[in-house]
């Protein structure tokens, strides 16, 4: 059985083809690239808001805890009966 040989424009079709998969395969691979860094980020971003929640879940679990209550109120700026307040303007 007797092949016949591939004339000159099927190896042009060819070796287009074979150019334009390979550009296509290196356009994926950057397209790959970033979209893993921007998972890898929003994995960043899932962390510290589950951290942040959990402070919260506990910050609410603890609510009617008075040192809770203390340290809010010093955090905002209040002070209790009786008790002088200075502030440092010198800065």
């Amino acid at each position: 059985m007797e092949f016949k040989r591939a004339g000159f424009l099927t190896k042009i079709v060819v070796l287009a083809l074979l150019i334009y998969m390979a550009t296509s395969l290196l356009e994926l691979r950057g397209k790959i690239q970033e979209v893993q860094a921007q998972r890898d980020e929003l994995t960043w971003q899932v962390t510290d808001q589950q951290l942040e929640n959990r402070k919260l879940a506990d910050a609410i679990a603890n609510s009617d805890d008075p040192e809770m209550l203390e340290r809010v109120a010093r955090d905002r700026g209040y002070v209790e009966k009786d008790e002088t307040l200075f502030i440092d303007v010198a800065n």
